[in-house]
């Protein structure tokens, strides 16, 4: 399967991007509570942002020649974001000459003509000002529309990021001086103190290369937490791990100390080519299986450690097929609405002004389209919909824990009937008002507090709510089975059946498929999200 089956094969009645409501800003500053990020008065914030780079040649936040800043703004909140991972590099305020060069400077210094008459078209009023009170007018107009922001120091000299011998990678490399990153630390977080929506500092992006080293990674990330809570104690400070931000397992035996409480957050990156083989060759079930387990050793074990784990990087390839994305996503989705994480995607760029000498270069990750007009795939937005709402976490509820049915490769729920049980057939739909399951010990999928049950009828057909009687047979017996845990299978007759979809997101139950090979699963996986949060309006 092609990533074009699902992007034509499960169409949606209603476009849920549209029906985001725009929430004011939360009462700041941002705070932890044990795993999660807290307002004011301890109601969780879930953060749900996309990547927009700064760090690159250019020196600006990359689209303002495409479009105004207003409008890409606008679309951000409209796209359902709450939040953007807003990137910079450490030139940017530690050199002297790049942190007093006008905008049209910097342009110019690379001849990007047609970027520069975009930018007087588009954005006029930032031509003639510094690179870093551009910085600023970003943020403040995030911040008009309701956007947070985390400041990502991604690099320091200007550059694409990033590869093991850039130069850039870990603390003494060429262009990685401490002290210069401590003193770009201090300065971006001293501009930004007292922009409220400025709600959080990531420190480096991405440490990697041959000098990675923990005592080192303890003593400088340390420091660099002291430095920015020292001079913005508002902003949550980030902290990045090694490897591309893979491994953060040094930590299960020895922690970060600070001298500051509640305001602590990890991040770690996650794309499928992390084991872009594994995803094109192997079997799915096997290799999400294998990558889930190495994230909980290396990164997730914090989130029950009473930390709060930012995924800041992941996204997939919008720009057509990629089979080893394609089964990545439904992995990525079913990992991310289970563990209910904060999140960045990447990425909101549907070009750059000039990357890797390359003027005008597309992003194939982009959301947005060649020239920030338009979202370059749609289905994608739906399907990335259910996970920019919380589905747990304090001060949402106080309802008891509930399981949700979740269907990663759309993005949809078993959604609350309108009417009672019996209702035939059964399909997906918004997991914003999703039916409340129990998947008990004896392996029914019932209704929380009912009693009804999920039971199949045969091969093909509709699944179909089964009542207490019912719900004792064989065909509504659920087994977790694969190594992924995703396919659920019962008996009807002698055959083995798994629940699956059809064309119009009905669930059915077929002949479980891609057990083992290389194949595509993903229309069969389904995943148990826990969850206590019920938006009946």
């Amino acid at each position: 399967m092609a990533k074009n089956f699902f992007y034509t094969q499960f169409p949606f009645v209603v476009l849920l991007i549209i029906s985001h409501k725009v929430f004011a800003l939360p009462t700041l500053p941002l705070y932890t509570n044990s795993r999660w990020i807290v307002d004011e008065d301890g109601k969780r914030v879930k953060l749900a942002c996309v990547n927009w780079a700064g760090h690159l040649p250019p020196l600006l936040a990359e689209g303002l020649s495409k479009q105004p800043l207003d409008t890409i703004s606008k679309k951000i909140v409209s796209l359902g974001f709450n939040c953007v991972r807003l990137t910079w590099p450490t030139f940017m305020v530690t050199n002297d000459t790049l942190s007093s060069m006008t905008v049209h400077d910097s342009f110019q210094s690379f001849n990007l003509l047609e970027s520069i008459a975009g930018l007087q078209v588009n954005n006029p009023s930032l031509f003639n000002i510094t690179i870093v009170q551009a910085l600023q007018e970003v943020v403040k107009n995030l911040g008009e529309n309701n956007v947070m922001v985390i400041l990502d120091n991604h690099v320091s000299k200007p550059m694409w990021c990033c590869n093991r011998y850039d130069g850039n990678g870990f603390f003494g490399d060429r262009y990685f001086n401490p002290r210069i990153w401590l003193d770009g630390l201090n300065k971006i977080a001293t501009i930004f103190n007292g922009v409220n929506n400025v709600i959080g500092m990531s420190l480096r992006n991405e440490l990697r290369g041959p000098r990675r080293n923990d005592s080192v990674w303890y003593n400088f990330m340390q420091k660099g937490a002291e430095v920015v809570h020292d001079a913005n104690p508002n902003v949550l400070v980030i902290l990045s791990g090694h490897d591309f931000d893979k491994n953060l397992g040094m930590l299960k035996n020895q922690p970060v100390h600070v001298s500051f409480k509640e305001k602590l957050v990890f991040e770690v990156h996650w794309y499928s080519f992390a084991t872009t083989d594994g995803w094109r060759n192997g079997n799915p079930n096997d290799v999400c299986a294998s990558q889930v387990q190495f994230l909980r050793d290396h990164a997730f074990f914090l989130l029950d450690q009473g930390y709060p784990l930012f995924m800041s990087e992941w996204g997939v390839y919008l720009g057509g097929n990629d089979v080893a994305d394609n089964r990545y996503s439904s992995c990525a989705f079913a990992l991310a609405a289970e563990l209910d994480l904060d999140w960045a995607l990447w990425a909101l760029m549907g070009s750059y002004y000039y990357r890797e000498n390359i003027f005008a270069r597309n992003e194939g990750y982009g959301v947005l389209n060649w020239d920030w007009s338009e979202v370059r795939n749609p289905s994608f937005m739906e399907r990335l919909s259910a996970i920019q709402y919380s589905f747990r976490g304090p001060g949402l509820s106080d309802q008891e824990q509930y399981d949700v049915i979740y269907h990663p490769l759309t993005g949809l729920c078993i959604p609350k009937s309108p009417d009672a049980p019996p209702v035939y057939p059964v399909k997906l739909g918004s997991c914003v008002q999703s039916e409340a399951w129990t998947y008990t010990p004896e392996k029914n999928l019932q209704i929380k507090d009912a009693y009804y049950c999920l039971q199949a009828d045969g091969e093909g057909k509709p699944v179909k709510f089964g009542t207490d009687t019912d719900c004792k047979s064989p065909n509504a017996k659920w087994e977790r089975i694969s190594s992924s845990k995703f396919h659920f299978s019962t008996m009807v007759g002698n055959t083995t059946l798994c629940l699956d979809i059809d064309s119009n997101n009905t669930i059915v139950t077929n002949q479980c498929k891609c057990l083992t090979g290389s194949c595509e699963p993903a229309s069969q996986w389904f995943h148990i999200i826990p969850s206590t949060i019920r938006y009946d309006s």
